[in-house]
């Protein structure tokens, strides 16, 4: 598994999402929390170059603000 990044906020029904460094995952990239379950998709990728920010759609029913300050995960 490769880390995705560490959610930052959420906004607009997406978790916004910090990626560690410029190698991040593409947009479509299903992403789970440290307990492996799924939590959504990478919907788009914005910011710096160096350390970019990823927008996360979530699956079904996942309440966004219980996932701010926690890493997400790429299977």
């Amino acid at each position: 598994m490769k880390r995705v990044g560490e959610v930052v906020s959420v906004a607009q029904g997406v978790a916004v999402v910090r990626a560690p460094d410029a190698d991040h995952v593409a947009i479509g990239t299903p992403v789970v929390d440290e307990d492996l379950d799924d939590c959504g998709r990478v919907v788009d990728v914005f910011g710096p170059v160096e350390h970019p920010y990823l927008a996360v759609s979530p699956d079904g029913d996942i309440h966004l603000p219980t996932l701010v300050g926690s890493p997400l995960y790429a299977r």
